[in-house]
């Protein structure tokens, strides 16, 4: 039997997530959007919604998913009115809410199986296997040195180096922790690099992790880039070329001395560990690092505080969230 378990792609941001994102979603039977901004606000929102076993109260999840104008729906281009009615009709959980929406969006391509693509969900695997949990977990890692080059350039990105090395380092924390306590069937990793210099080998490789067969389309994912990426996201247009390493080992001429320094005093464990040789950086200035470590304290408290929170929210809730609509996933429903 074919697998229809929920796919995500994490990572640093600026890692190729998007690179990833299109060669699934150049898949026969795979479907990925563009970012959206409902799945983590949307779990942390359940509350407002209330006792999804009320048809009411999905149908306000369901209008609020299709209307708030941060949850960027658009994206998706399905028909608003026809979701908000699937959701009521549908099971009675955030889960399958959600789904919903990023099924119906593979669906309009003709495909049985979605994923989806946000850098920032490595934090949040343990939400999103609350809500889905069959979810397979894709972790795209790059040089470190490039994710920070890469990242101080985005006009989006309004934090400075400190943040950028700092966002590195926890998604790599986050995915050992999650190679350490997710079975091998939910969490995989691959490199930009042999993904960039080898696609077909690479992909063959995830797609057996997936249970899928590989398909030589997914090695240009450039053919649907004019249709998977909005077209106001400049800092994409390296998607619609060809598949190239060229941006590998950029970080030398985009990083200045004291960045490099930076780089690989705090992240060089980690770089070496994930197969990347350092340079012959001096040791960075003790007040830059010690920058580093006052960022990375804040962040750390900052999640605890919200890990906490959500504990205690997880004794009140009124129903599951867990979603009921894979093949794995009714088969658990259906022992209860």
């Amino acid at each position: 039997m074919q697998s229809d378990r929920p796919i995500f792609v994490i990572g640093c941001p600026r890692s190729g997530t998007t690179m990833l994102q299109l060669m699934l979603h150049s898949h026969p039977r795979i479907g990925v959007p563009p970012e959206t901004r409902f799945v983590i606000p949307g779990y942390y929102r359940r509350f407002v919604f209330g006792d999804l076993r009320e048809e009411v109260n999905r149908r306000r999840l369901g209008q609020w998913i299709v209307t708030d104008k941060d949850t960027k729906f658009k994206e998706l281009k399905i028909d608003g009115d026809r979701f908000v009615e699937d959701v009521v009709a549908g099971p009675p959980t955030l889960g399958s809410a959600i789904g919903i929406a990023f099924r119906s969006h593979a669906e309009r391509f003709g495909k049985a199986r979605w994923g989806d693509k946000r850098p920032s969900y490595y934090h949040y695997v343990d939400v999103l296997l609350r809500l889905f949990p069959d979810a397979q977990f894709i972790h795209l890692i790059r040089d470190g040195r490039d994710a920070v080059s890469s990242l101080k350039e985005m006009p989006w990105y309004t934090k400075d180096v400190f943040h950028a090395v700092n966002n590195w380092a926890e998604a790599i924390d986050f995915g050992r922790r999650h190679a350490k306590n997710l079975p091998a069937d939910s969490y995989y990793e691959l490199r930009y690099e042999d993904l960039t210099a080898d696609p077909e080998t690479e992909l063959a490789k995830l797609c057996g992790f997936l249970g899928e067969e590989y398909d030589p389309a997914m090695s240009e994912p450039c053919h649907v880039a004019r249709v998977a990426i909005p077209q106001n996201r400049s800092w994409h247009l390296n998607t619609h070329g060809e598949v190239t390493t060229s941006r590998s080992g950029s970080w030398k001429s985009r990083l200045e001395p004291w960045e490099v320094s930076l780089c690989e005093t705090v992240l060089g464990e980690r770089l070496t560990a994930n197969g990347y040789e350092l340079s012959d950086a001096p040791k960075a200035d003790k007040a830059h690092v010690a920058e580093v470590s006052k960022v990375a304290a804040k962040r750390r408290a900052a999640r605890r505080r919200k890990d906490l929170r959500d504990r205690i929210n997880r004794f009140r809730e009124p129903g599951p969230v867990a979603a009921q609509l894979t093949t794995r996933q009714l088969g658990e429903l259906a022992k209860v």
